[in-house]
């Protein structure tokens, strides 16, 4: 018995450079399930939709639909080294 879950990886995960920010994306999903759409920064900071999409075109569209609407800045955290509470210094 296989107990390891299946992810399967769109052809359109791939890295992107916008505004001087590198960013990750992640297209995917499981067995069973629609595509999610995931954005990792140059700082290592996750962003994912709530929103599953019925095709990875999909998730994709709303990837360009957002950068052209929001800006590259809303999928770029801080780097870790500047993390509010952080207690360095």
């Amino acid at each position: 018995m296989d107990d390891e879950y299946q992810l399967e990886r769109s052809p359109r995960s791939q890295s992107i450079t916008d505004g001087g920010h590198v960013l990750a994306v992640e297209i995917y999903r499981g067995e069973d399930s629609d595509w999610i759409l995931e954005v990792v920064d140059e700082f290592g900071n996750s962003t994912v939709w709530d929103d599953q999409f019925a095709t990875d075109q999909a998730a994709w569209d709303e990837l360009q639909r957002t950068l052209l609407e929001e800006g590259v800045e809303v999928m770029v955290g801080m780097p870790s080294d500047e993390a509010p509470g952080d207690s360095a210094g």
